[in-house]
């Protein structure tokens, strides 16, 4: 069972109680530049990988582990650090003479603290990381890399750029939404997501506009909740038709997601007799009409509208397009059936044209 703990000041309480003695720290650039960098005397320190880690950088980070005995692994940073110290965890057991992406999963047993400096995928309380593999993303998916302790210090979110700020609080903001009407959604679930949506509605003001610290420790708070209970549901098709967004225009994750999800959502309203969750469509009107009140409208529209608001006042813009109708076929051609499953009206490729091309617009 994960424990979650607030403040850098339980650092060392993590470590003892796993009873770490030659700990790797995982970490990227910014770390020289954090409050808390003298809180770490790690036997090794890894910070070998770009912001989408490849298997080769994780390959060497495994390495590193193994060569010098570490017993524990410490990560500090976003959402690809974690994942790496993530897949360092799960891979440091295996036969390293084979691809550990071919090999059966199962738990190392190696501790995992997970200390975020980003509010927005609550990779620290999930069992997800994602690296890539001859330029195609690998999605990991096992209960065993969940980390044993999640620290949050709203210190670390002080110092981050405006526009990641922005980024990063959509992605929970996101996350939460679809938790709440995936078709895989729990009671649990939609505790997670509800906690999540209101914090983030309650103190984005204060966070992006005034760097407020109470406030940001709320939205780290959203962001762990809304992590959470993604682990349960998984994302939607919002997230599935974000990634080629992201390589194509170069938009960083949160922001492509809060580009799909209106659309999306807009195409779900409008179509609830294309229900495929098994709890039918009154279920899911229901839910609309709850994700309005969480978001402190009288009704779904006018959450749905308030989410466009948010995105007006932060300053989000949509993507410029070449040669559209080109671009809007890789788009189309880029989705991942798999994860569109999760979502709880059916989107054919046609329709799914037709929502990238009112993003384009």
């Amino acid at each position: 069972m994960q424990q979650i703990l607030n403040g850098y000041e339980n650092i060392l309480k993590a470590l003892k109680e796993v009873g770490s003695e030659h700990y790797m720290l995982v970490c990227d650039a910014s770390f020289p530049f954090l409050p808390i960098k003298d809180c770490f005397n790690p036997a090794v320190t890894f910070d070998q990988f770009t912001p989408n880690p490849l298997y080769e950088q994780v390959c060497k980070g495994v390495e590193l582990f193994n060569e010098n005995k570490c017993d524990a692994i410490v990560a500090v940073g976003g959402g690809s650090t974690i994942d790496v110290a993530k897949c360092i965890k799960l891979y440091c057991k295996m036969d390293a003479s084979r691809n550990y992406l071919e090999q059966e999963c199962a738990d190392s047993n190696v501790p995992l603290i997970a200390i975020p400096t980003t509010a927005g995928t609550g990779s620290e309380s999930t069992r997800f990381a994602v690296i890539y593999f001859d330029g195609k993303k690998q999605s990991i998916n096992h209960e065993s890399i969940i980390p044993n302790y999640a620290i949050l210090e709203p210190k670390l979110l002080k110092s981050l750029p405006l526009y990641q700020k922005k980024c990063t609080m959509l992605d929970a903001l996101c996350q939460g939404i679809e938790s709440l009407w995936s078709i895989n959604s729990t009671d649990e679930s939609m505790i997670f997501s509800k906690i999540a949506i209101q914090m983030i509605m309650d103190h984005w003001h204060g966070y992006i506009e005034h760097n407020n610290e109470e406030d940001a420790q709320y939205i780290m708070m959203a962001a762990n909740y809304a992590g959470r209970a993604i682990n349960i549901t998984q994302t939607t098709a919002p997230h599935a038709m974000s990634y080629k967004l992201t390589s194509m225009y170069n938009l960083p994750h949160g922001h492509a997601v809060a580009l799909c999800l209106p659309e999306v959502w807009m195409y779900m309203m409008e179509h609830p007799d294309m229900c495929v969750d098994p709890r039918g469509k009154d279920h899911l009107e229901f839910i609309f009409e709850w994700l309005g009140q969480i978001m402190e409208c009288d009704s779904a529209y006018k959450g749905l509208m308030m989410f466009r608001s948010i995105m007006f006042a932060l300053d989000m813009p949509h993507p410029k397009s070449g040669d559209r109708q080109s671009e809007l076929d890789v788009l189309t051609h880029s989705v991942n059936p798999i994860r569109l499953k999760n979502n709880p009206v059916k989107l054919d490729e046609e329709v799914i044209r037709n929502i990238y091309e009112k993003i384009l617009q």
